[in-house]
């Protein structure tokens, strides 16, 4: 396995459109990897944030988190710090609190972040979501989006321990819960405007295909690439990867296809 991205190693952030300007993640399946990944492999200072509740930062991932009372909360100077997370507090347990799409421009613009990373959905830690009816939170502003499923979740039932609310996913599929989730239904949520490009607008849209982890995975994954880019005009190309080791496994482009 390679190791984790050097400062400066702009492989990773070229491939998912990252290297600057305001980036979101949506989807299952890596998500907050992917977050961390980015942040660590990028030569400037890096903004984190979430237009949505989430698990807490990982403190050994970031060099300030900042724990702001609400969204209009006045920052701290951060001037000193590289990465930075910036979220607010919540009276939900274990969880903390994101800003508005408006707030997080204004930070990132006033104190001079080359780079914006916005967790802009919820999954729980799962490995495959479709958004609901108010997701995901993408900012009008992006630049980038990055939709984000498991490689995992092919031949897998369909269920809570995988998929965040999987009765959604399995009106979307036209599936039961319990039946095994297919390679057509990945291809099926990375080529739908209600699917994963839900809510893209403008922004470059790269789907990742995470826990690319072993060959059969691979093999896997390059047919779903494939399929979805012959499926859908909107996506140019798709990364498989191993986000917890921040290695690219392959980059299909439509021009491969």
């Amino acid at each position: 396995m390679a190791a984790d991205p050097q400062i400066g190693d702009t492989a990773l952030l070229t491939a998912l459109a990252a290297t600057k300007g305001v980036v979101c993640l949506v989807g299952a399946g890596g998500k907050k990897t992917t977050m961390y990944a980015l942040a660590r492999s990028h030569p400037g200072k890096v903004l984190l944030s979430s237009t949505s509740h989430m698990y807490p930062y990982a403190r050994d991932q970031v060099d300030q988190i900042v724990m702001l009372e609400d969204g209009e909360s006045a920052m701290p100077d951060v001037a000193a710090y590289r990465i930075v997370a910036v979220a607010t507090k919540s009276q939900t347990p274990k969880r903390i609190g994101g800003l508005s799409g408006q707030r997080i421009h204004d930070l990132y613009h006033d104190l001079g972040f080359d780079v914006c990373i916005i967790k802009a959905d919820g999954a729980r830690a799962r490995w495959i979501k479709t958004p609901g009816p108010h997701e995901p939170l993408i900012p009008s502003f992006a630049d980038t989006v990055i939709p984000v499923v498991s490689a995992k979740v092919v031949g897998r039932p369909l269920q809570d321990d995988i998929a965040h609310r999987p009765e959604r996913l399995a009106r979307f599929f036209d599936i039961n819960l319990g039946d095994p989730i297919l390679p057509r239904h990945v291809v099926e949520l990375l080529s739908s405007a209600t699917g994963a490009l839900k809510g893209v607008g403008r922004a470059t849209v790269v789907p990742l295909i995470n826990m690319v982890d072993d060959d059969q995975l691979h093999q896997q994954a390059r047919q779903i690439a494939r399929a979805t880019l012959a499926r859908s005009e909107r996506v140019s190309r798709i990364v498989l990867a191993s986000m917890k080791h921040a290695r690219i496994v392959e980059i299909v482009e439509r021009d491969s296809v």
